[in-house]
């Protein structure tokens, strides 16, 4: 696991544009202001493209890719044509399958399973249909939590609407594993949830 997904907090910038087919964040340490990681989707195929404009934006394909700014490979998630639900796998940095997302057929605010690669639960995204919160739980137990409501440094320096907190609990080990399921999962909460 890279060092830099040891971290407590993370502050996810989205990039904004007018015809913007792909999605691509960038990854702050709140509490340095260094873009430690960046997140895009860079090998996304023409017919992709042409759908994320439409009513079925939601059902595309995708191929997300979380690096270093340097480069170097950390995490990646992929998705299939998505019909009803979303089945999402995360891989590591040499692409070996770490996890899985799973979501909830009827649930409302959106809900999601996370899986190791065992398809053993880790824990449950849950979020609200009324706001853009979200908490990771393991058995009522909050690991983490995402918010766009976040008052500290990061709402100061950057004031878009597209931006949000991961705030993992500091009982989740630096090395556990499910630190990298939950930075994934965080990528993808727009793309399977929100669009």
């Amino acid at each position: 696991m890279h060092s830099s997904l040891q971290l407590n907090h993370f502050f996810v910038k989205e990039h904004v544009g007018l015809f913007k087919a792909s999605n691509n964040y960038d990854i702050f340490d709140p509490t340095t202001q260094q873009k430690i990681l960046e997140c895009r989707e860079p090998n996304l195929g023409i017919f992709a493209k042409l759908f994320r404009f439409t009513d079925y934006k939601r059902m595309t394909p995708f191929n997300i890719e979380i690096r270093t700014p340097e480069g170097a490979k950390v995490l990646s998630m992929k998705r299939g044509i998505s019909l009803f639900v979303s089945n999402v796998d995360v891989l590591d940095e040499n692409d070996r399958v770490v996890g899985h997302f799973k979501q909830k057929f009827f649930s409302i605010g959106g809900k999601f399973d996370v899986l190791d690669s065992e398809d053993n639960p880790v824990c449950t995204l849950q979020g609200k249909w009324t706001s853009w919160d979200f908490r990771f739980l393991q058995d009522n137990t909050e690991l983490a939590s995402v918010s766009k409501k976040w008052a500290g440094l990061g709402k100061e320096l950057f004031t878009t609407a597209d931006n949000y907190m991961l705030s993992i609990n500091s009982t989740v080990g630096a090395s556990d594993g499910s630190r990298m399921l939950i930075v994934a999962a965080v990528m993808c909460i727009d793309m399977v949830l929100k669009e």
